[in-house]
């Protein structure tokens, strides 16, 4: 899909981590045993499997987010029907492949993990059948706006992972060494096409002036090219439709008063290759609400961590949130209930970057949903509710008597 070879190892590496993850899962998937409140009676909650897990994947991870469903869903007792994007379908070939020959090499069907290709109607198939309990998108808040009524109109269960449009707050008590590489491979991994990239950095008003000469110095050293090569950083955009966003992105914002500090150029050579782009801008621009996915950094100022916080609660998505800091006071406001509002809270670490071990997935239009690790494993399954009379008696709930 274009991201380089690095990331690609570590996308697969990611698949392989939730693979070990959900094994021992598989051994400690528990319910609960409640107190009942009847003499001679058990409570407690039994996990069934759901049935068949449709998972809609992206291209800007064609492996890993498959795994993340799949390797949860499979340990729960489920089957998968996998729809890849239609511009990566080689890799969603190879991973059906390998990942059928290990399932027969242990007696069980191939098609336990089945795959279909194609475009939107295929989709659109998937969400409106009966037989896919399950329904795992991942995409743009637009679409998944559509996946969800769908699902929701025959009372099926959908997870969503939309959109972002996440923030790095530094705050003037910031290690500024840990700043600057972390803004660089948040918002130039991928290109910009990670739902977790950052696309706007607020910066305190007494570090903004030294961390922007900083960061446009290391956006100078960004080698752009094939990502096969050694030491290419950024890659190319997925199509030319993206290009031409990026060149809509930058337009909108200078005429609504942003200013261009580095980059703001397609680059004239075979491919959708496009500079990374840095542009000063205020919290007010409608273009920095929007996310474009592309390298575009929007830069803006603050002054108190509490106009920092609302800027980065200000826009309709709530995936990912970053703040730099050695304040413990504000550490902990930051992850509180009048701190970042997105499901993914970090401080000192950048936006992108998770680890397979926490639920990923975020608030608003970013969906609800919630993958990989943590307790997302119960949204493959079907929990029931179960209670025992292993006496002589039938005491009724809340005392009450029927005679």
């Amino acid at each position: 899909m274009g991201k380089i070879l690095p990331e690609g190892e570590g996308e697969v590496q990611e698949y392989v981590d939730i693979c070990d993850y959900a094994v021992g899962l598989s051994r400690i998937m528990s319910g609960k045993v409640i107190p009942s409140e009847r003499p001679g009676h058990m409570l407690l909650e039994q996990w069934n499997p759901m049935g068949i897990i449709g998972v809609i994947s992206a291209f800007n991870f064609p492996v890993a987010v498959f795994g993340w469903n799949q390797a949860l869903a499979l340990v729960g007792g489920n089957a998968t029907l996998w729809k890849g994007a239609p511009s990566t379908n080689l890799a969603s070939v190879a991973v059906t492949r390998i990942v059928a020959d290990v399932l027969e090499r242990n007696n069980m069907p191939g098609a336990v993990s089945s795959l279909v290709c194609g475009g939107a109607d295929i989709g659109q198939l998937m969400a409106e059948d009966k037989n896919v309990n399950v329904l795992s998108f991942t995409g743009s808040t637009r679409v998944g706006r559509e996946v969800g009524l769908t699902v929701q109109r025959r009372f099926g269960r959908s997870i969503l992972e939309l959109g972002g449009n996440n923030a790095i707050i530094v705050m003037n008590d910031a290690d500024l060494k840990l700043v600057v590489p972390a803004t660089v491979f948040a918002a130039v991994g991928t290109a910009g096409q990670r739902c977790t990239t950052t696309r706007r950095l607020l910066l305190h008003e007494d570090i903004h002036d030294t961390v922007v000469e900083r960061v446009v110095k290391a956006y100078k050293q960004i080698k752009i090219g094939s990502p096969l090569e050694p030491g290419v950083l950024c890659g190319p955009l997925h199509t030319k439709a993206a290009v031409q966003q990026y060149k809509d992105a930058i337009a909108a914002a200078v005429a609504q008063g942003g200013k261009v500090i580095h980059g703001g150029n397609v680059l004239e050579r075979k491919g959708n290759f496009v500079e990374p782009t840095i542009i000063l801008a205020s919290p007010n621009m409608p273009i920095v609400k929007q996310e474009t996915f592309v390298p575009i950094l929007y830069v803006m100022k603050f002054k108190t961590f509490e106009e920092a916080v609302e800027i980065n609660n200000s826009v309709d998505q709530g995936l990912s949130s970053s703040v730099f800091t050695k304040d413990t006071t504000n550490l902990f406001k930051w992850m509180g209930p009048h701190g970042s509002d997105c499901g993914i809270v970090n401080v000192n670490i950048p936006t992108s970057g998770a680890e397979i071990g926490g639920a990923f997935g975020g608030e608003k239009e970013t969906g609800g949903g919630r993958e990989s690790g943590s307790d997302a494993w119960k949204q493959y399954m079907r929990r029931s509710t179960c209670t025992i009379n292993y006496s002589d008696q039938l005491p009724l709930a809340q005392g009450i008597k029927f005679e």
